[in-house]
């Protein structure tokens, strides 16, 4: 992540802390969540798993304050390189606002198809997740948090996307996520319907001429806590198939993920992303940083 996003978000932290507060009152930034319980950022910035997003809120506050957190992602793949970044602020561990922006490197395969070497394609994402019922953590085991979530997807390559055959430049997903950790088993479940017409998460347009309809898809997440600070886990995405041009396969990763301290989380996992812009067997390395508070 930027150095000035990080030391703005230190700086938030140690001024919030340093407010003498009467005893009654909770400070605004309380970072009461267990450790590893508001997730990491997806690539979508949005709280989640990575590839997958959850119901979790961002950051580490609880219903009394306001969480803070930034992410940095990198995905190296045979053929390509992805990026993403972003902020996010949970507010009373109900509400979540995110902004993230994804670059997509095309490599020697912007040649192939005639963008030039080295074409990066960029995408902005600001969303936006409510919390409606329950509790990640706590309250009835048979009752997972239960969040809904818009993601506004405004791709800053509009022509490149018109000319691989997608209908818009721009597009909005609707989730709908349940996520429960059952901490006497230390296992986290997570499942998320997504209705969505982008191509490759918008990166390539949405929709088509032809079929420019939502169509709903499936994430799903299972994670395991080795210790306090430790998670492993494996996730899987569906993805619409629209283009005429490129198939869109199903993805899928194994990760890992630790608090280095209560504030930093370091994410690193295996990732097959399938066929991306007819180049095949896209896998690879995923590594993440996020900074919470």
């Amino acid at each position: 992540m930027d150095q000035p996003l990080f030391r703005l978000l230190a700086a938030l932290s140690l001024a919030c802390a340093a407010t003498p507060v009467a005893a009654e009152e909770a400070p605004l930034i309380d970072g009461g969540k267990l450790l590893l319980t508001n997730g990491v950022a997806t690539i979508e910035g949005t709280s989640g798993g990575g590839l997958a997003t959850w119901s979790t809120i961002a950051g580490r506050a609880t219903d009394r304050g306001i969480g803070l957190s930034g992410h940095i992602t990198l995905i190296e793949l045979p053929d390509y390189g992805w990026q993403s970044r972003g902020v996010a602020i949970g507010i009373a561990n109900r509400i979540e606002l995110s902004y993230a922006r994804q670059n997509f490197d095309t490599r020697e395969v912007g040649t192939a198809l005639g963008l030039g070497r080295g074409y990066v394609l960029n995408q902005d994402i600001f969303a936006a997740k409510l919390r409606l019922a329950g509790d990640t953590v706590y309250g009835n085991a048979l009752l997972p948090q239960i969040s809904v979530g818009v993601e506004h997807k405004r791709n800053r390559d509009a022509p490149v996307a018109r000319a691989v055959g997608a209908a818009h430049g721009s597009g909005t997903d609707i989730t709908l996520s349940a996520t429960k950790l059952l901490l006497s088993h230390s296992v986290l479940v997570n499942a998320t319907a997504r209705l969505t017409k982008a191509n490759q998460t918008g990166l390539l347009g949405f929709g088509t001429a032809s079929d420019d309809t939502h169509r709903l898809q499936f994430e799903g997440s299972v994670a395991y806590q080795l210790s306090r600070r430790a998670v492993i886990g494996a996730e899987f995405r569906s993805k619409p198939d629209n283009l005429a041009i490129a198939r869109e396969d199903d993805w899928w990763d194994l990760f890992a993920a630790y608090a280095l301290t209560d504030h930093l989380t370091v994410t690193a996992a295996y990732v097959d992303l399938g066929s991306i812009a007819t180049f095949d067997q896209q896998r690879g390395g995923f590594l993440s940083a996020q900074i919470a508070f």
